[in-house]
């Protein structure tokens, strides 16, 4: 906080230590699909940025893939995945399949693997007819379809989703759906969702973990979480009324 006298001339800054994450603990096993829920200002995101080394925690220890984020994040990046809903890893002006060979010299991916990886991506995900389309020129369904393909090229062990499915129509929305419960049930990667798409949810996770001002305010599956509220028939009024009635 800053304050100004009257007269302009001086100010004194007061502050103010904000706890963005808090006693927050939690195991996701190999394989699992878990949904991440909270309102905006939980700490989703920055859960997701200690996990991918992006922030390091100021106490206590965080593993992913048995490394430490923050002092293993190069190696980290090569065992897992991440898509940002409202960002892109894609170059915006070059085509589709050029942005992802140049992901193929990042990751230092074998040219065989890339090629195999690649047909497989753009037969599940349909990229074929738009991978020479510059980026910029893709819907956003079809950017979400380049950015998937563009995580999972390293065949990384664990995925994490940031609002994958956000602004998408219907049709594109379950397409993806499809793609990632066939990745997870096939491939057995490990997924972290986080969504305000409840319908998301649903149709993908097995466990669901809710967040509020920082803290674990629920660890469970779907049934548990619709036990909490007795005769709310939606998940949608289960997860408002958590919001509103929990860590508070």
């Amino acid at each position: 906080m800053i304050e100004l006298d009257r007269a302009g001339r001086s100010f004194k800054v007061r502050k103010n230590v904000v706890h963005a994450v808090q006693d927050l603990s939690f195991t996701v096993s190999a394989g699992e699909f878990v949904g991440y829920l909270g309102p905006n200002g939980a700490g989703k995101s920055t859960t997701i940025k200690m996990l991918c080394g992006i922030l390091t925690p100021t106490s206590g220890k965080v593993r992913v893939a048995g490394l430490d984020p923050s002092r293993r994040r190069t190696t980290l990046a090569r065992r897992i995945g991440v898509v940002f809903g409202q960002r892109t890893t894609l170059w915006w002006d070059l085509p589709l399949c050029d942005s992802f060979e140049l992901i193929r010299h990042l990751y230092r991916i074998d040219r065989a693997g890339f090629r195999t990886r690649l047909d497989e991506l753009t037969q599940t995900l349909d990229l074929g007819e738009f991978l020479r389309t510059p980026v910029r020129q893709l819907s956003l369904g079809q950017r979400m379809r380049g950015d998937l393909a563009a995580a999972l090229l390293h065949a990384p062990e664990v995925l994490v989703l940031d609002e994958p499915t956000i602004g998408l129509d219907v049709v594109s929305k379950a397409g993806i759906r499809d793609f990632l419960l066939r990745l997870n049930a096939e491939r057995g990667t490990t997924v972290l969702l986080t969504t305000h798409d409840l319908g998301d949810i649903e149709r993908l996770c097995r466990r669901v973990m809710l967040i509020d001002h920082g803290r674990l305010a629920f660890d469970g599956t779907l049934d548990d979480l619709m036990a909490t509220a007795p005769g709310q028939s939606s998940i949608e009024e289960v997860v408002t009324r958590l919001y509103t009635g929990t860590a508070r």
